[in-house]
């Protein structure tokens, strides 16, 4: 079986779902699932990658970066 190594130096971003995304598109509540936010005031701590810096992107006005 093959494992994943984590990067050595590999910086994190802790990031808050802070608004509902309800009266917004159907990409937009996709994008909050795919950060993996399941509730409001939620904080996650995730890899910085430019994928999630991407995402975070498309919906500034539902999370916030605490971190």
């Amino acid at each position: 079986m093959a494992t994943k190594k984590k990067a050595a130096g590999a910086s994190k971003l802790k990031i808050q779902y802070y608004r509902s995304a309800i009266g917004f598109t159907e990409k937009q509540k996709l994008i909050v699932k795919g950060l993996g936010f399941t509730r409001l005031n939620a904080v996650r701590e995730v890899v910085d990658t430019p994928s999630i810096r991407g995402m975070v992107a498309k919906v500034p006005h539902l999370v916030r970066i605490v971190e």
